[in-house]
């Protein structure tokens, strides 16, 4: 199938989810609402709760996604998340700071929550581009490992400040790190992150064809006149900002980032070039679905998305796995 006609449908899907799930929820907006204001209530629930909400989650998704697939190529490694640099964790600390101190306040119409976790997210963003660069070179090898290791000593102190937190705060703890779109009312939280994915999304496709030379070894792309270790900074940055602006609005929503390139990469191969804008769009769709499942599956209440996500992307997660373990032992 022509790899234009497929991109052309997953962008009428999205159009269609984007459009369609604000019209659906517990509590029934007709769609006359969009030009007819005689329902308060309705109006309200659609221009205030919904249509923000289903904005900030394919803004979000698409985000997650992209940089999901970014990471991947940089790694070469199909099990490469948004996550895998420790952002999230450290977006996860800086909230989870906020709730135990007890503050409340809000700059520039974003909410202090926020604030403290974007802050988290560049802490950590930091700390892996320096402990990186203290070796020659930008070696993704050492990238990764002082990622990890900035994810592990982050969660560990996430859990120790839960410890010394009393009931209250460590309920919103760990509802925050479960990873939610119901964050906050109105346009703000979506006006907050659209620069940052809007920058980092042009950025990544403006590389479409380094990272197709980076995903076939650093060796070959430095060759055909690839700057590799410029491009891995470029890539690292840009990707780490759209998580870390997420993340700091929405909370760690797993496996997005794992399961959106790879299924795009089944239906339309694995050229960056196509693989960008598919990944862009389906992440969007994916998990503007997965909100709208959450919010109405149960009656009188929602679950938070992360926990959808999660449950879709542990078997997606283990498939890979075994996948993976499979063609190691065939070649």
């Amino acid at each position: 199938m022509n790899r234009t006609l497929i991109l052309a449908v997953l962008t009428g899907l999205a159009m269609l989810v984007f459009a369609g799930a604000p019209f659906v929820g517990t509590y029934d907006v007709p769609v006359s609402t969009l030009w007819d204001n005689t329902d308060p209530a309705a109006s309200t629930v659609l221009w205030q709760i919904r249509i923000p909400r289903v904005s900030i989650g394919f803004l979000a998704g698409a985000a997650l996604a992209v940089s999901g697939m970014a990471f991947q190529a940089m790694f070469r490694n199909p099990l490469a998340t948004p996550f895998t640099l420790g952002v999230a964790s450290g977006a996860s600390l800086g909230a989870v700071l906020y709730i135990h101190l007890g503050l409340s306040f809000t700059l520039w119409k974003v909410s202090g929550g926020s604030v403290f976790a974007l802050a988290g997210a560049m802490v950590s963003i930091l700390l892996v581009y320096g402990l990186t660069r203290l070796r020659r070179g930008f070696s993704t090898t050492t990238m990764l490992l002082a990622g990890v290791a900035i994810s592990f000593f982050f969660s560990s102190l996430i859990l120790f400040i839960q410890y010394l937190g009393d009931f209250t705060q460590t309920f919103r703890m760990i509802r925050w790190v479960m990873g939610g779109l119901d964050r906050g009312v109105g346009f703000d939280d979506l006006l907050s992150v659209l620069p940052c994915v809007v920058v980092g999304s042009l950025v990544l496709l403006y590389l479409t064809h380094e990272m197709n030379l980076l995903a076939t070894g650093e060796e070959l792309a430095a060759s055909r006149g690839v700057e590799v270790n410029r491009t891995k900074l470029a890539l690292f940055l840009a990707a780490s900002l759209m998580v870390g602006a997420v993340v700091a609005v929405c909370g760690p929503i797993g496996f997005v980032g794992l399961m959106a390139p790879h299924i795009c990469r089944l239906l339309i191969g694995p050229d960056h070039r196509y693989l960008t804008p598919a990944t862009l769009v389906f992440g969007g769709t994916f998990l503007t679905i997965c909100d709208t499942v959450a919010r109405t599956v149960m009656a009188h209440t929602e679950l938070p998305v992360g926990i959808i996500t999660a449950l879709l992307g542990g078997p997606f997660f283990l498939w890979l796995l075994l996948g993976s373990t499979r063609q190691m032992e065939t070649a």
